[in-house]
C-alpha cells in the first residue's frame, strides 16, 4: 500500500460485499490469478498494432513492491507487422487463467491508480469476453492531463469527464465503476460522476483487463524518445450485491 493511500468509501458499496481483490502485497500470481503474456482482445494474442497500440506483452514489465504494483513500457526488438517498433509493456487480465474470475451484472470495481505523465502512456482498466463485452472504467493519456475516458461498448454509452483538481499526471485518484443491467455508473474518488442509461444487460460477464498500453500515434502522441513509461496501481477491488451468485 502506498504511504499516501486514502481508502475511499463509495456510495457504490454500500449494499455490496467484497467477493475478490488484488492488493498487490505479493508478487504477481501468475497463471492462477493473472495471465500477463496473452489476451483474446489482441489479434495476435501478445501484440495488436491494428488499435493504434505498440504494445508486446510481457508479463516482466508489471513488478510489485511496497503495496503498489509498477507497469513499465520500454521499446521492444520486435517489430509490428506495419513496420513499427514494438514496446515491451505490461497487461494483467483474469482471462486464461485458472481462477477464470469474472465481473457480473450488479458488480462495482474499484481501482486506485498513479496516472503517468509520459507521452504516449494509455492506461486503462476495462473488461472484455468472447470479442465483445468491453466497459472501459477509464482510459488516460497524458495530453489531455485532467481527462478520463469513460465508455460502455455492450449498449453505447460514453463520456469525456473532466476535473483538474482529481485528474493529473503523476496524481493517485479512485476510479469505480457499477456494472448495472440498465445503467454503467462511474465514480472518482467516491463521487458518482456519470450514469449511461443503457448499462450492460441482465446476463453480462467479462474478464477484468488491466494494461498500460502505449499509443502509436494516430489520435494520441506516441512516445517522444525511448525513456521508459509507468503507470502504477495500489490495488483492484470488486464488491458484489448480496444474495446474487
Amino acid at each position: 500500500m502506498t504511504t499516501d493511500s486514502v481508502k475511499s468509501v463509495s456510495a457504490a458499496t454500500a449494499d455490496r460485499s467484497p467477493i475478490w481483490s488484488e492488493e498487490f502485497s505479493a508478487p504477481i500470481a501468475w497463471g492462477a490469478k493473472w495471465v500477463g503474456d496473452r489476451s483474446s482482445a489482441y489479434r495476435y494474442r501478445d501484440h495488436n498494432p491494428d488499435d493504434n497500440k505498440l504494445d508486446w506483452l510481457t508479463p516482466g514489465c508489471v513488478t510489485v513492491s511496497g503495496g503498489t504494483a509498477t507497469f513499465t513500457a520500454t521499446p521492444s526488438g520486435h517489430t509490428l507487422e506495419n513496420g513499427r517498433q514494438a514496446w515491451h509493456t505490461g497487461l494483467l487480465t483474469t482471462e486464461y487463467s485458472d481462477e477464470g474470475f469474472r465481473v457480473r451484472t450488479g458488480d462495482y470495481v474499484e481501482t486506485r491508480v498513479r496516472l503517468p505523465s509520459r507521452a504516449g502512456a494509455w492506461p486503462a482498466l476495462w473488461t472484455w469476453k468472447d470479442g465483445e463485452n468491453e466497459v472501459d472504467s477509464f482510459e488516460y493519456h497524458p495530453d489531455n492531463p485532467h481527462l478520463l475516458e469513460l465508455s460502455n461498448h455492450v449498449h453505447r454509452g460514453s463520456t469525456y469527464y473532466t476535473d483538474a483538481d482529481a485528474i493529473a499526471p503523476d496524481r493517485w485518484v479512485t476510479i469505480g465503476t457499477r456494472y448495472g443491467a440498465c445503467s454503467v455508473e462511474w465514480y472518482v474518488n467516491g463521487a458518482c460522476v456519470f450514469a449511461d442509461g443503457t448499462g450492460v444487460g441482465a446476463d453480462w460477464s467479462a474478464y477484468l483487463i488491466l494494461n498500460l498500453s502505449v499509443c502509436a500515434g494516430r489520435y494520441h502522441p506516441a512516445p517522444c524518445g525511448p525513456a521508459p513509461i509507468t503507470f502504477g496501481v495500489d490495488y483492484l477491488r470488486v464488491h458484489r450485491e448480496a444474495g446474487r451468485w
